[in-house]
């Protein structure tokens, strides 16, 4: 019946696609939690008032993320094509669409990763300060512990992009079920390819929700 129901549907090559998304999503996600908890914590640490205050250092930063942040991903895909052809080697499948996951993403990250820090009760921050407790005690003993939440809830939505972001990427290459969707669904007018891609999207997208709400709920203590 489903066959009737969808007939130009490649269940083999439709979880091939869907396993490329997930290695895409997977990877970018890990890459950008890491690059963006570091830029997030530095943008917090180098602002005003703070252990490591330093105007130049927190402009710069800041700059980098802005601009990044701000440039749509299909035009940053393709600025970014001397860069991936270098370090890659090729613009073509799902390791491709790497380098441009994470630089669009981690910038947004970061953002969401300062202002979860700031959300923190500076009291918490002065007291562990009174007591001299050094930099390093203070970014992994106070100010992640008490921004956890707000840190993965950050994951969470990033995440959930990047599955988006992802789909963009395919339809120039990069392979997963944006790319099946659009060759084989769209240019093909086969509806049913492409209603399929779109619905296991749509399942990521719930799964990656439910499992980040669940994570953020057992760590908030409010």
């Amino acid at each position: 019946m489903i066959e009737t129901m969808l007939p130009n549907v490649d269940w083999e090559r439709m979880w091939e696609a869907t396993t490329e998304t997930l290695y895409m999503t997977a990877i970018s996600v890990l890459a950008t939690f890491v690059l963006g908890l570091v830029l997030g914590l530095l943008l917090f640490l180098t602002s005003k008032g703070n252990v490591w205050e330093n105007k130049l250092v927190n402009a710069v930063i800041s700059s980098f993320v802005n601009i990044f942040r701000s440039i749509p991903f299909i035009i940053l895909i393709v600025l970014l094509i001397p860069f991936t052809k270098f370090i890659i080697g090729t613009m073509i499948g799902e390791n491709a669409a790497l380098p441009a996951l994470i630089i669009g993403a981690a910038p947004f990250y970061a953002r969401m990763v300062e202002i979860g820090l700031r959300e923190i009760d500076k009291g918490v921050i002065e007291a562990a300060k009174s007591m001299g407790a050094k930099t390093s005690t203070i970014i992994w003993k106070v100010l992640l512990p008490e921004s956890m939440p707000a840190l993965v809830s950050g994951i969470t939505v990033t995440a959930i992009a990047l599955v988006g972001y992802t789909a963009m990427a395919g339809v120039i290459g990069a392979g997963g079920l944006g790319n099946l969707a659009y060759l084989d669904g769209f240019q093909r007018s086969r509806f049913d390819v492409t209603l399929v891609a779109t619905i296991i999207i749509l399942i990521i997208v719930f799964v990656l929700q439910f499992i980040g709400d669940f994570i953020t709920s057992k760590l908030d203590k409010r």
